[in-house]
């Protein structure tokens, strides 16, 4: 997994604005491979859909990927006689690294992609891209898999699809319903600094980058879809179930280490007033309970199953010192990871030699327990043993909680350490602070042949950002200044003399 890029916070995501005329607002890429009979009634329906229903400018660009066939003269054909269309080729295979190029080069603030066979019905397009035009969601996608989809496919195709999408949920607790419908959008920040975390290029790409948003805590909007079964599909089902497992485990075990930088593309909330700081509230408390209960759940068992195994070679004493020693070094680092959020090993003797301090608590407690216990039969059975361990350590529980919360794992706020990131400031969105991602070794999109929609506002493939340096907690702080200079800056008189001094 890639882990080489430090985006930031995102930040706050706003309704997009109606923008100048011949700005184009939506870029639907369509990747084909030898589509050459399918990509013009294709285009055609698509652009005469498009220029009918949807209320900004949009583009079409074409994601020839590397065919064989006259596909790449099709497409070039398009090009020149539709304004709104584009034509781009790249010479390696993939539609993972086919959206990934043409979205990172796009300066569309949204950005979809769909199959060229248009199995799914056009009259979801803007219901998918809405949420995101709108400012409600990050990214946006199709599903055949809702309540109210209406889908027309055979048995072999239903079953493949709904069972992967089970393996995910399995696998990597995604929550989303459909990852492998071509039909999905995403807003240009987010893309940018997405696309760097995403390593596949072929049609895993859509999963890998759904799972990474997930976990990261962008919104995404799921829109049922009317979707019919292309029979002429070439796509290989078992090299591509094959291929998916394989990034399934990838991504899995990417995750579970904590190598993938999550908390880099996280969004802040919106102006809803239940969204704004509350003081004297604890932040986090019912999440770290829970994580907490779990952990402690397991630790419990694990505690039980190495007391059972010591008490064979010794005392109760000496057994229960042993496997509470164990447990409580593996209690403190999967606290540490899954209740507290805390990654990477900085700090991490620290909190283990503070965990040892709370498991001398506990222990004192467990302790104390069983020597009340021997105190009141001499030999007291098993069961017994087990029942007043279980009680004690309930007990420890609670104030191992707190003592974790308060002191070993304690929300610092602004004492946390601040690492340095770059944030990007395209011309075009002044108020957009997002990360400049490494340059990708692809070819920029060509130039359009200066049709007239776009004259207003040329359409640059690698427009140059203005980068500057802030700290991880000051670049959302330096991107709300920016936004309300420039918000003040537009506003206009709405009279004449409404700019003149008031005359005495």
């Amino acid at each position: 997994m890639r882990t080489d890029s430090s985006p930031g916070t995102l930040p706050a995501r706003e309704h997009l604005p109606a923008g100048d005329a011949g700005t184009p607002v939506l870029d639907v890429v369509i990747p084909v491979y030898n589509e050459e009979k399918d990509l013009q009634p294709c285009v055609l329906r698509l652009h005469e859909h498009l220029e009918r229903t949807f209320p900004y400018a949009f583009r079409i660009t074409i994601a020839d990927n590397a065919s064989t066939d006259t596909t790449a003269l099709v497409a070039r054909t398009l090009e020149a006689e539709i304004a709104e269309v584009r034509a781009f080729r790249l010479e390696q295979k993939g539609r993972g690294r086919a959206l990934r190029t043409v979205w990172s080069a796009s300066d569309a603030p949204v950005l979809a992609y769909m199959d060229v066979d248009l199995s799914t019905d056009l009259n979801a397009l803007l219901p998918l891209v809405a949420p995101l035009i709108s400012g409600h969601s990050d990214l946006a996608i199709g599903s055949r898999l809702a309540r109210s989809s209406r889908v027309v496919r055979g048995p072999k195709r239903e079953f493949i699809s709904r069972a992967y999408n089970l393996v995910l949920r399995g696998s990597l607790q995604a929550r989303f319903s459909d990852a492998q419908c071509g039909f999905k959008a995403i807003r240009r920040e987010v893309a940018q600094v997405l696309l760097p975390l995403v390593e596949d290029t072929g049609w895993f790409f859509d999963t890998e980058m759904l799972v990474i948003a997930e976990r990261a805590g962008l919104r995404i909007h799921e829109v049922p879809v009317d979707w019919v079964d292309d029979p002429d599909s070439s796509v290989h089902i078992v090299k591509t179930a094959t291929e998916d497992l394989k990034g399934v485990w990838r991504v899995g075990k990417a995750l579970a280490s904590g190598s993938l930088p999550l908390d880099r593309i996280t969004r802040p909330f919106g102006d809803d007033p239940r969204d704004r700081e509350i003081q004297d509230v604890p932040k986090g408390l019912a999440r770290q309970l829970v994580g907490f209960c779990v952990v402690g759940g397991l630790s419990t068992l694990f505690y039980l199953v190495l007391y059972s195994a010591f008490r064979q070679f010794g005392g109760s004493q000496v057994a229960n010192a042993l496997a509470l020693l164990v447990s409580a070094v593996a209690n403190t680092a999967a606290n540490r990871r899954l209740t507290f959020g805390v990654r990477g090993r900085g700090g991490a003797v620290r909190h283990q030699a503070q965990g040892l301090v709370v498991f001398g608590i506990g222990l004192a407690l467990t302790s104390g327990s069983l020597a009340a216990l021997d105190a009141a039969s001499s030999d007291p059975a098993h069961s017994t043993e087990l029942a007043v361990l279980v009680a004690a350590n309930l007990a420890a529980t609670v104030l191992r909680f707190l003592l974790f919360r308060a002191w070993v794992f304690p929300d610092r706020g602004d004492d946390r350490p601040r690492s340095t990131v770059v944030t990007a400031r395209p011309p075009s969105s002044p108020a957009c602070a997002t990360q400049q991602f490494p340059r990708q070794p692809y070819a920029p999109l060509p130039r359009p042949p200066a049709p007239h929609q776009y004259a207003a506002t040329p359409y640059t493939p690698a427009s140059p950002y203005d980068t500057t340096e802030f700290r991880a907690g000051e670049a959302a702080e330096a991107a709300e200044q920016r936004s309300w200079k420039d918000a003040t800056v537009r506003l206009q008189p709405v009279r004449p003399t409404d700019t003149e001094p008031r005359k005495s």
